[in-house]
């Protein structure tokens, strides 16, 4: 499993496309992919907006599970405990939640990138 984070609208997923040699067809949407595809997909974008479908469906991501299913996936995920708090309370728990599993997802990673500006450093490697 590898992740890319980084902010909104920072070139993550064209970083993350170009570097592993994934074309943008072989990549799969978090927002409106069919549950199923984080199993079989290259790469998964929106990986935050993935999390936040599974909450409001009461469904536990299970990186243990994605890790056996399909280890060499690349997940791309916003940033999001960067901005500011929401007030609304299913807001709060979805960026507190996608802070948590993304922390989780960074530990089994064989590698971290973080981008910005459509530059990506290496934060873990190995």
């Amino acid at each position: 499993m590898i992740l890319v984070t980084g902010g909104c609208f920072q070139g993550k997923t064209d970083y993350a496309c170009e570097t592993f040699h994934i074309a943008k067809e072989e990549a799969a949407d978090g927002m409106d992919c069919p549950m199923e595809a984080i199993y079989e997909t290259k790469l998964l974008y929106h990986f935050h907006e993935y999390i936040k479908r599974c909450m409001e469906a009461n469904q536990e991501l299970d990186l243990e599970e994605l890790e056996r299913r399909n280890p060499d996936i690349v997940l791309v995920t916003n940033e999001l405990g960067y901005g500011v708090v929401p007030i609304d309370k299913f807001d709060r728990a979805y960026r507190e939640k996608t802070g948590r599993v993304c922390c989780q997802a960074a530990r089994r990673a064989s590698e971290v990138h973080r981008v910005v500006c459509g530059i990506g450093t290496v934060i873990k490697h190995g």
